[in-house]
């Protein structure tokens, strides 16, 4: 009766432990992905609910930093219309029309980027649901919607995966991979993989590639490739960069490696993620 007693009392002092702790590590792990985490309830043992109240405190003082950060850019571009709009009212006086056109278009070069710092400031505090999908099927109507447009895009066969995710974030960082291959490589191939520790979303092309030494720049904020700075060609050097932090607040990745003729995008996901 004792024995059975105390381990009654075992059990219940485990659980009263370990459930907290699994709520921290879940928060935690949901915190490190983006994800919008609440307060947890601060009880449980003296050490395991001060280690929440360290926690909670350090998700709202990230949460301040985003949203003063976010604040911030949107005071700064918007402020900067009004210069911008003046030096474009002068810029019509010029008699020349090769400086004004000059002008002009630096002028508009600088309300693009300061438009796209602004994008990916609240890209990167979007606060999207995240919900299981069959990302398969999400990949896959991705790249029939740019068939449909005329895209040269392929998707592979694929075995069916299901993923917790925030869907429109990823699908719009499948996206921008997949408009850089077709816009530098002519084609894209696109196919998802298992392995035993990741979920691959695999982005090929046929193009000339880049330099390995690039290979990391090119996710630099307003890095361009492009020796003529032309934004037809090369946008203003967010693309790269939005996608691969929403990727990162998945807690995946995004890499690039040479193929023997192209360039391949690996978008590379944790399989513990995974929906059931």
């Amino acid at each position: 009766m004792t024995a059975t007693t105390l381990a009654l009392i075992g059990v219940f002092v485990a659980n009263r432990i370990a459930r907290p702790m699994r709520r921290l590590a879940g928060a935690a792990e949901g915190l490190g992905r983006g994800q919008s985490i609440e307060a947890l309830p601060e009880t449980g043992p003296d050490d395991i609910r001060r280690t929440t109240e360290a926690f909670n405190r350090m998700q709202a003082r990230l949460t301040r930093f985003v949203e003063d950060r976010t604040r911030m850019l949107a005071a700064i571009s918007h402020d900067l219309r009004t210069p911008l709009t003046s030096l474009r009212l002068r810029a019509e006086f010029v008699t020349d029309a090769d400086a004004q056109q000059r002008m002009m278009a630096t002028i508009d070069e600088i309300q693009t980027m300061t438009e796209a710092a602004l994008a990916f400031a609240r890209e990167e505090s979007v606060t999207e649901a995240t919900r299981a999908v069959n990302l398969t099927a999400l990949i896959e109507s991705l790249c029939d919607d740019l068939a449909d447009l005329g895209q040269k895009v392929r998707f592979l066969d694929s075995p069916k995966i299901n993923y917790r995710c925030r869907p429109d974030g990823l699908r719009r960082a499948a996206r921008n991979l997949i408009e850089n291959a077709l816009r530098y490589g002519g084609e894209a191939r696109v196919q998802l993989d298992e392995k035993p520790s990741m979920v691959q979303i695999v982005i090929e092309d046929s193009g000339p590639g880049i330099a390995e030494e690039d290979f990391e720049r090119v996710f630099e904020p307003f890095f361009r490739l492009e020796s003529s700075r032309n934004r037809e060609t090369g946008g203003v050097g967010l693309g790269l960069s939005i996608a691969r932090a929403t990727v990162r607040h998945h807690g995946g990745d995004i890499t690039l490696s040479r193929m023997p003729r192209g360039l391949k995008a690996t978008i590379a996901l944790p399989r513990s993620h995974r929906g059931l």
